[in-house]
């Protein structure tokens, strides 16, 4: 079985789509579970956990997208109470997504560095895993997870890993995951692909980030859970493993990083 580490269940393009089918056609995949990711915590959020809490196998995360890191209203949220906040239910099993995009540049890039020193910060009191968005930003990614981490039991996952070898280098010999999307698929990724052959099994995760990034053979639709299995088919041919196999150890790896889960 899958786990599809990564998702928007609530994201606007799934508006109308009863969630329950959604994980209805997972499950028909060999999808048993997934983490339903936050991406501000005075936006979305209530959303995000109302959807982890109607269904036994959705567990969600809590936290503030780089995206949206210029909000007042996210600005205005301490690591205290995005503490209080990541213990107030059992379903909240990560933080974040939280890091750096200096590709859009949506919001400041001094209050992504701070949003994201916050949610680390947050990680460290709590234990939970922190979850990273990284997009042309690598040395201030690593850098700063270095800086608030270092010498703590920080864990962590680079989300819908894209960047190049050096970050996944880096972030590896950290103790960090790197979790491959649909993105692995695309025909022109090779060097993504070659990073993925390269990382160890025991630190791979597989995602959708739906309802982007649809794999292949799904590309440029709606990408939902069950596609998720597209995407670990094709990391188990690019590794020479099986598929079953390929599903027990990112499974293993899920459970080991997102313990609160177990």
């Amino acid at each position: 079985m899958w786990i599809d580490s990564h998702c928007h269940l609530n994201h606007e393009r799934f508006e109308g789509e009863d969630p329950a089918v959604l994980l209805a056609r997972a499950g028909e995949a060999g999808v048993s579970a997934m983490v339903n990711i936050s991406c501000q915590i005075t936006g979305d959020f209530p959303h995000v956990l109302e959807t982890a809490e109607g269904f036994e196998n959705v567990w969600c995360s809590i936290g503030t997208h780089p995206h949206d890191a210029g909000l007042a209203a996210e600005k205005a949220i301490s690591q205290s109470e995005l503490v209080r906040l990541a213990r107030s239910s059992p379903k909240i099993v990560g933080i974040g997504e939280s890091g750096l995009d200096y590709y859009y540049d949506n919001s400041p890039r001094e209050d992504q560095q701070e949003s994201f020193r916050k949610h680390i910060r947050a990680c460290i009191e709590t234990g939970l895993p922190l979850i990273v968005h990284s997009r042309d930003a690598e040395e201030d990614t690593m850098r700063i997870i270095r800086e608030e981490g270092e010498g703590t039991a920080l864990s962590g996952v680079m989300h819908c890993f894209s960047s190049g070898p050096k970050l996944a280098a880096e972030a590896l010999d950290f103790g960090f995951y790197l979790s491959f999307s649909g993105i692995v698929t695309f025909k022109k990724a090779v060097e993504l692909q070659t990073i993925a052959k390269n990382t160890p099994l025991e630190r791979i995760l597989v995602e959708t980030d739906a309802p982007f990034l649809a794999p292949e053979p799904f590309r440029g639709k709606t990408n939902e859970p069950s596609y998720v299995r597209h995407t670990g088919r094709f990391l188990a041919a690019l590794k020479g493993v099986s598929e079953e196999d390929m599903a027990a150890a990112t499974t293993e790896n899920f459970y080991r990083l997102f313990a609160k889960a177990a």
